[in-house]
């Protein structure tokens, strides 16, 4: 790389994420200046002094100009996206919206930029979601918009991180699970995070009038073709785990599946599987990278390369298998707590005021401690249910069991031999919580 390419700055937006991630990281060993924006990085992810945390899709078309003007960029990579609609994720906002203000905000920087923009593969008559077809309405911005600008279309992506639909098909190869045959036969052509990244290190080394990187839009994906049910297999030979007998799941379960995540959507949880998700994999994921290829000269690495070219390590291994059980363990602890506490406000208030009477306390302070412990059991379950208090709400819980058993070696300890052992199964739920505590974490 030549001194003058090696000066070009890269404004990488969406670096938090699993494309934005890599291609920071990689442009940065490959000798670029490559600066990361995201709203919030994990202390794990921010692994340099030019990764900047913004409030960027509250940022206007002015902030954004100044932005690239000030740190003199030369390309602009934007990886920023949202699957669906929810709580703090608008699709228009993000998709639509945001690229309006960034294409302004280019023009008005004074600077000749090049914009790089991730998108998804496909055309316009195929979309049918508010994801696919707000993603569409920025290539269009984008294509009107006169600026040198590269569309990027990338396959079914292959990382080395998983996170959703990549995480999805990991879970599903490491139990003895199989998709409906529809499903399975769907096309799915895949690309290397790799190969994304040496497009994006290709195209910053273009001059900024160069015809081949203006004005295009690529397929990025292997050429061969590929089902779904050929990814997840790929997967499981990486695992080992082909030998394995498996289930068909049935197809309404994908639709429960995609219902219960809409649900969980609606609490701040991002899982992979919800109604856009399934909609896009039946969807499938085709196109025609030979443009790509010419212009380019990149040869894209196969998912055998991505996936067979070494075993999968242990942590692979406990990942894949904890991510479904993941959202198991939530769901469960928050139902508990809430059907609990339910149960002793509602139901069987007077049995478990009777076992406080029994016990020594107070006539005047029995109602009020049963019913008080009743709604505290009830508000830990729903913090655990929400992804913004779901910590706060597992550690309480972690506290109170804790404090249930301290209180009833003192006050009660006759509870701690009785016949179902209503006691000593609350270390295991503590050590459930505890686990879930540290399985929090999405990136």
């Amino acid at each position: 790389m030549n001194s003058e390419v090696a000066t070009r700055k890269i404004l990488v937006l969406g670096a938090s994420g699993l494309i934005g991630r890599f291609i920071t990281d990689d442009l940065r060993l490959q000798g670029f200046q490559a600066i990361g924006v995201a709203r919030h990085f994990e202390p794990s992810q921010k692994t340099s002094a030019s990764d900047l945390e913004l409030p960027i899709m509250s940022m206007d078309a002015a902030s954004l100009a100044r932005l690239i003007r000030e740190r003199e960029i030369d390309v602009v990579v934007n990886c920023l996206g949202v699957l669906q609609d929810g709580p703090g994720s608008d699709t228009r906002a993000v998709h639509r919206d945001f690229v309006e203000r960034l294409l302004a905000a280019i023009r008005d920087s004074g600077r000749a930029v090049r914009f790089a923009h991730i998108s998804i593969p496909g055309t316009a008559d195929e979309d049918r979601t508010a994801f696919s077809t707000t993603k569409r309405e920025a290539e269009r911005l984008i294509a009107a918009s006169g600026i040198p600008h590269a569309i990027l279309r990338p396959g079914f992506v292959v990382a080395p991180a998983a996170y959703g639909g990549s995480a999805m098909l990991r879970a599903l190869a490491a139990f003895p699970l199989q998709l409906p045959g529809d499903e399975s036969a769907t096309p799915f052509q895949p690309v290397a995070v790799e190969d994304v990244s040496a497009t994006i290190a290709w195209l910053a080394t273009r001059d900024i009038g160069d015809p081949a990187a203006n004005a295009v839009t690529w397929d990025l994906m292997q050429p061969q073709p590929i089902t779904l049910g050929n990814v997840i297999d790929q997967f499981r030979w990486s695992f080992g785990t082909s030998h394995m007998p498996r289930i068909t799941l049935p197809g309404f379960l994908l639709n429960l599946g995609a219902r219960s995540g809409d649900l969980a959507n609606r609490l701040g949880w991002m899982p992979p599987m919800r109604s856009t998700a399934i909609a896009e994999l039946r969807r499938g994921v085709t196109g025609d990278p030979a443009s790509w290829m010419a212009a380019t000269g990149i040869v894209p690495t196969t998912l055998a390369q991505a996936v067979g070219g070494h075993a999968a390590t242990i942590q692979d291994k406990w990942f894949a298998r904890l991510f479904l059980v993941k959202a198991l363990v939530i769901a469960s602890l928050a139902v508990f707590w809430i059907v609990s506490g339910f149960i002793s406000l509602v139901i069987s208030f007077s049995a478990a005021a009777d076992i406080l009477r029994a016990h020594g306390f107070p006539s005047w302070l029995v109602n009020p401690m049963t019913a008080i412990t009743s709604l505290m059991d009830m508000s830990i379950g729903v913090l655990i249910a929400f992804r913004r208090t779901a910590a706060v709400g597992l550690i309480a819980g972690i506290v109170v069991a804790l404090g249930y058993m301290v209180g009833a070696a003192i006050l009660t300890p006759d509870l701690w031999i009785e016949p179902l052992g209503a006691l000593v199964k609350t270390g295991p739920a503590i050590v459930l919580m505890f686990v879930a505590l540290l399985t929090l974490d999405n990136r």
